[in-house]
């Protein structure tokens, strides 16, 4: 059974510009490079409710891919370069693991 984590950064008031910038020069390509956005099913930017928050899903077969996505994608040169450009702008992070219900659409 597939297995989803929600990941949900909030970003200091003011800073979600440079946020969405840092992400877009260094994060993303970091990610396509290293082939890590291949169990990525979305990033978010919050438009309502709680604001100023970057968020993403991704999709992995189990725990055992899941950590080793994440071993490998930290271990990465340009993911790590990105990360000590993004850190000082996100205030906290909030990590979810989630498993799809057996009825629905499975993303």
């Amino acid at each position: 059974m597939a297995l989803y984590e929600l990941r949900t950064y909030q970003v200091y008031v003011g800073q979600m510009a440079e946020a969405v910038r840092v992400y877009q020069e260094y994060g993303w390509p970091a990610l396509q490079k290293g082939g890590f956005d291949a169990k990525l099913v979305g990033y978010f930017i919050s438009d309502t409710g709680e604001l100023h928050q970057l968020v993403h899903l991704w999709r992995f077969d189990d725990d055992a891919d899941r950590r080793d996505h994440w071993r490998n994608l930290y271990g990465d040169v340009d993911f790590m370069a990105f990360a000590g450009k993004i850190r000082p702008l996100i205030l906290t992070q909030k990590n979810q693991l989630l498993q799809s219900a057996p009825w629905g659409p499975q993303p």
